[in-house]
């Protein structure tokens, strides 16, 4: 369904939103594809390694309970939620949930203002 040209892609991206879901998604196989398509001088496993080692390397910092930030982009970090007493909702019997940690994601100011064109605008009035 992909092939090397932008075209395809944004054929197949259509064809996805059409469909009755939320919204279309990209697996990590599909990221290597576009990035490989992008970059036609790199060779495909080099981009799967390069994809691979960002995942990698976001995955250890937040393990490492560190926040990772990407200008424009958003910042992943670790929240905790403590523990707290929850409920079963099939039979209704109260639960102890333990303590965990989540990782969040908060965008960046450039991708809210591509998610939500002019907005910017009204805050000049």
């Amino acid at each position: 369904m992909f092939r090397a040209s932008g075209a395809t892609f944004q054929a197949s991206q259509a064809d996805r939103k059409s469909k009755k879901t939320k919204g279309a998604k990209v697996i990590k196989s599909e990221l290597v594809q576009i990035v490989a398509a992008r970059n036609p001088h790199l060779y495909h496993r080099d981009v799967e390694n390069i994809v691979n080692a960002v995942l990698d390397e976001i995955t250890d910092a937040l393990a490492a309970g560190n926040r990772v930030e990407l200008r424009g982009f958003g910042a992943f970090s670790v929240k905790n939620r403590p523990s707290r007493s929850g409920r079963n909702p099939r039979t209704g019997d109260s639960v102890f949930v333990e303590e965990k940690w989540v990782p969040f994601f908060k965008t960046g100011k450039e991708l809210r203002e591509r998610l939500n064109p002019g907005m910017n605008d009204r805050d000049d009035d």
